[in-house]
């Protein structure tokens, strides 16, 4: 069977570069997913778990933001953020979901609402790939 060659990188290096059966990625606008010998594509990212099949297993990535590129069957991934569940630092997690919700209750008018509740849905996002790890 034919696979894919998937590579997720962000600014500062290259995540993972693996051949895989799947890729299931959360686009702005849904979800995705890609198959080998997909068509040409291209996406923008929102936040979540990307989620990648190898060998029959499942295997997850958070991201946030950035693009993803099908071409051919290589699918490249350039996040602003890109975390493998071991590399998740679970306590900073928490406390960043502390610090949103603790922000989102004051209730301010000068409060940034979407910074707010971004920061909370990433903090959520990460602690959920890291339990799926």
């Amino acid at each position: 069977m034919a696979q894919l060659l998937l590579e997720i990188v962000t600014p500062d290096k290259l995540v993972l570069s693996h051949s895989v059966d799947y890729v299931g990625a959360p686009g702005l606008l849904g979800e995705f997913g890609i198959l080998p010998n997909h068509i040409p594509f291209l996406s923008a990212l929102g936040i979540g778990s990307l989620m990648y099949k190898m060998s029959g297993k499942n295997h997850f990535v958070f991201v946030s933001g950035g693009f993803a590129e099908v071409s051919g069957n290589k699918v490249t991934v350039l996040a602003e953020v890109a975390e493998k569940p071991e590399d998740i630092d679970v306590e900073r997690a928490r406390k960043a979901q502390e610090r949103a919700k603790a922000r989102l209750d004051k209730a301010q008018e000068n409060i940034d609402f979407a910074r707010a509740q971004a920061a909370l849905q990433r903090s959520i996002l990460r602690m959920k790939v890291r339990d799926a790890a």
